[in-house]
């Protein structure tokens, strides 16, 4: 059975990139603690954005989806589910917000972590709801011509609930004992899970979910305001990639976790620059097209209104819309193409 020793991992010689990346989300969260001091009404407006995107992209990347009307009145709580794709989105919409709210109050442990599955599928009438698989899954790709490739095997029914039992324990005993820096404990852990697979069904979306309530209680609360979901799912093919590239001798305790623990790491920090990006934009209350402005400043080469509607969460689409077309009209941006293909390009 696998062995795992996440004290030895923390002795390791770790190279100048992760060295790099942890220092410098360490950097960006002290200096997030200090914007939330400044401006905390205008960053509540964050929160409901980054839960939406989170509950959407989360779901999409497992091919979960609904119109953009329905997710936003559906993570509101202002609609019932209509279907089973709804089902799922509101279990993830109801796990989501227990972290949000009571993180601190839930450790890492394999019967919170059954907990946490058994309210994903709330809204369904799944037996498997919170228990641990009963059948092998695997990791499999299907190409277009109709082939399926298996890309990995996790491990086997019987042997999973003690498996997963153990990642808890060594988990909690490297991070509580400082043995482990939680930057690279968050994300090795969670390449554990993946592999581990300890579930029928909702292995990616607990993954991710697992990912933002380690991040909270180790103090980095990124993912309260930029969605890491959303960060995934727009380049997901990355996210599989390093994925893939890490498991390989995984069941032997010889597998490169570092492809994935990077791919991870570069994900929070892309979301605190984000961050401090959208600070810089609502802190000053300005006008929607001097908002707009603003955040066009930010941006190089070709964008969409999707691109400035992410750093101006608290404008309508009205607004939104409005802003964008008094600036191609002042001259400041020029607008190519119609419909979904317009984009826009700084006139300077």
């Amino acid at each position: 059975m696998r062995v795992f020793n996440y004290r030895k991992i923390g002795e390791r010689m770790w190279d100048s990139e992760i060295l790099g990346l942890v220092s410098a989300i360490h950097r960006e969260a002290g200096k997030q603690e200090l914007f939330l001091k400044q401006r905390p009404q205008e960053l509540e407006k964050l929160v409901a954005i980054a839960k939406v995107q989170s509950t959407e992209a989360s779901n999409a990347i497992e091919g979960i989806i609904t119109t953009d009307l329905r997710i936003r009145r559906l993570v509101e709580n202002k609609t019932a589910p209509k279907n089973r794709d709804e089902a799922e989105i509101a279990g993830y919409r109801d796990v989501l917000s227990i972290i949000h709210e009571n993180y601190e109050a839930i450790p890492l442990s394999k019967n919170y972590i059954l907990q946490l599955h058994k309210v994903l599928y709330g809204h369904l009438n799944n037996p498997m709801a919170g228990r641990i698989k009963n059948v092998q899954n695997y990791i499999s790709v299907s190409y277009t011509h109709g082939e399926t490739k298996t890309l990995f095997t996790p491990v086997a029914p019987f042997e999973t609930e003690d498996v997963l039992e153990r990642i808890c324990e060594e988990y909690n005993r490297a991070v509580g004992n400082m043995e482990l820096e939680p930057l690279l404990a968050v994300p090795i852990f969670i390449h554990d899970f993946l592999c581990i697979h300890p579930f029928n069904d909702g292995n990616g979306r607990m993954s991710r979910l697992l990912t933002t309530l380690l991040l909270y209680r180790n103090g980095f609360y990124v993912g309260k305001y930029i969605s890491l979901e959303a960060k995934i799912n727009k380049h997901k093919d990355l996210y599989y990639d390093a994925l893939q590239e890490s498991q390989y001798g995984w069941h032997e305790g010889e597998e490169d976790f570092l492809p994935f623990v990077k791919y991870l790491l570069g994900v929070i920090l892309s979301a605190y620059k984000d961050f401090e990006e959208r600070f810089e934009i609502v802190e000053k209350k300005l006008p929607a097209k001097e908002m707009v402005r603003k955040a066009i400043l930010n941006k190089i080469g070709y964008f969409n209104k999707q691109d400035i509607r992410e750093l101006c969460p608290s404008l309508s689409t009205s607004s939104l819309e409005g802003s964008l077309r008094a600036l191609v009209a002042e001259g400041f941006i020029r607008r190519e193409g119609k419909g979904k293909g317009t984009r826009y390009l700084r006139s300077d």
